[in-house]
């Protein structure tokens, strides 16, 4: 048996923060991750309340949906989370939130603009907006791959956010960061029109976080 301790802890941990972050109540959400070395994916079992999720809960997966490890159903979503990982090498963590100012925006069917700095590092441009996908199949999967282009982030259409990265953990700061710049548009709308940031700033934000933020 090939060891997923490692794979497991860190989805785990993924899961356990969606609710800790406000990105989720009960059991929505999910979060997996993908061992790059055996395109083993680890994703969050189906309808397990997140703040009682149990380390040993997290099921472990093919890129085919088998179950590999594990003695749960996995999350609802993991046929999409598997369509992602087998169209984009470089994705090895997914998170799927429903937070609630950026999913006011999937709802209305709007992209989220880029009106701070930390949006433009962060994301490099608008987060796109999705067509409606039905839930259970691939159709969420596709619609991320087709539309989310550069970004690291997608509405979802009257459904939620998803978000993408190297680790599980990355895609989890993404999802975090979407959800304070929703809620701070919401809040600056209150005050007046707003007026995105001009390309070149956002080009040169993205190019400093790209290059020279962080160790």
């Amino acid at each position: 048996m090939i060891d997923c301790a490692q794979l497991r802890q860190s989805v785990w941990q993924a899961n356990r923060s969606l609710p800790e972050s406000g990105l989720v109540k009960w059991a929505q959400g999910n979060a997996s991750g993908r061992d790059p070395e055996t395109n083993l994916v680890a994703i969050k079992p189906s309808g397990v309340q997140l703040d009682r999720l149990q380390v040993e809960q997290i099921v472990i997966v093919d890129l085919d949906g088998n179950i590999v490890d594990g003695d749960m159903k996995p999350s609802i979503d993991t046929a999409s989370h598997l369509h992602v990982y087998r169209h984009r090498d470089d994705v090895n963590g997914i998170v799927h939130t429903h937070s609630p100012h950026a999913t006011s925006f999937a709802v209305r069917g709007e992209p989220i603009g880029v009106y701070t700095t930390t949006a433009a590092a962060l994301f490099g441009g608008e987060i796109p907006i999705s067509g409606f996908a039905t839930i259970g199949e691939e159709a969420i999967g596709r619609e991320i791959v087709a539309k989310i282009g550069e970004s690291s982030a997608i509405l979802m259409r009257n459904h939620g956010v998803f978000t993408i990265g190297a680790t599980p953990n990355e895609a989890l700061k993404y999802a975090i960061y979407v959800e304070e710049e929703a809620e701070i548009i919401d809040l600056a709308l209150q005050k007046g029109p707003l007026k995105e940031l001009d390309s070149e700033l956002v080009a040169e934000a993205r190019r400093m976080y790209l290059h020279d933020y962080g160790q």
